[in-house]
């Protein structure tokens, strides 16, 4: 259940995210008449995202699995439930924010070099890079990969969301903006709706309700001392 949650929110999540990530996807230097190679590129670019994420979703799982071993599974599941509704409530009430350009962002020196590179190796490293910048649906996912309470649960948690973005950021990459703003601000309305799902998800979760896949039931096994005489 939680994996298809990491997918969904990622397939979602890339509707919403489409003015970050976005630009950049269709900023991706390479030329349709290089055929193969530039869609090879194009999704070597989405590995290297993919991957950020999933090393990620390592420490968040790490993250998840302390607090499973200090007896805190449920509790933290509960939590990361709290978490994503506050930030929704948050998000919802908020009148200004702190903006943030990707573009900005992708202008330093470095990164600059790598948009002017031809190489396949060039693409991947700005996926690796894009992977990092801030995003709403990326702090929920990472909340999620700490619920798998696994470091390597955590990592595959990650790896699906990235793969739930794939159809969206490669089509990004490829057509430019191919959905119209419509379209897209359409989808991103269902956004905060999808994120109290995910978390109502989290908290039934933890609620340890003996619901197979959806709420299992956790046992707490207390060892017994036998005395040998």
């Amino acid at each position: 259940m939680l994996f298809l949650t990491a997918l969904l929110t990622g397939f979602f999540g890339s509707f919403h995210c489409a003015g970050m990530c976005g630009p950049i996807a269709f900023a991706l230097p390479g030329k349709k008449q290089e055929g193969a190679l530039f869609y090879i590129g194009r999704l070597v670019y989405n590995f290297g995202r993919i991957l950020t994420y999933a090393s990620l979703g390592i420490l968040s799982g790490a993250f998840g699995l302390g607090m499973k071993l200090a007896g805190f599974q449920q509790s933290i599941s509960i939590g990361i439930g709290c978490i994503i509704i506050a930030s929704v409530v948050f998000n919802h009430m908020r009148v200004g924010g702190i903006s943030f350009n990707p573009l900005k962002f992708f202008s330093s020196e470095l990164v600059q070099k790598l948009f002017k590179s031809k190489s396949i190796l060039a693409l991947f490293f700005i996926g690796l890079i894009n992977g990092l910048l801030p995003c709403g649906f990326v702090y929920i996912a990472l909340l999620g990969a700490s619920a798998t309470q696994g470091v390597w649960e955590g990592a595959l948690f990650m790896a699906l969301f990235g793969l739930g973005t794939l159809p969206f950021m490669f089509g990004v990459s490829i057509l430019g903006q191919f959905l119209s703003s419509n379209v897209r601000s359409k989808i991103s309305k269902l956004s905060p709706f999808l994120a109290i799902l995910i978390a109502l998800v989290f908290i039934v979760r933890g609620l340890n309700l003996g619901i197979p896949y959806l709420s299992p039931k956790i046992q707490t096994e207390q060892s017994e001392i036998k005395d040998c005489h």
